[in-house]
């Protein structure tokens, strides 16, 4: 299965940003492994988590959607 585009953004993003997963998680408010859980697609982060992720990572375009990357 192809990563979530969702994943490949805040990859992408924090590979940019030069920004640690614990620095992220610090400025989250949340632990690191959470971190790691999203950006890896382990877990599936709230829409309010990924804005947040987004905000702090200064993502402002949303990734496409595809029907191959719904969960069931």
């Amino acid at each position: 299965m192809a990563p979530s585009p969702q994943c490949s953004a805040l990859n992408a993003a924090i590979s940019r940003k030069g920004i640690s997963y614990k620095d992220l998680a610090t400025q989250m408010g949340t632990s690191e492994q959470h971190i790691i859980d999203v950006c890896t697609g382990s877990v599936t982060a709230t829409s309010g988590e990924f804005n947040n992720l987004a905000k702090v990572l200064g993502i402002s375009d949303v990734p496409p959607h595809s029907p191959s990357h719904l969960t069931k």
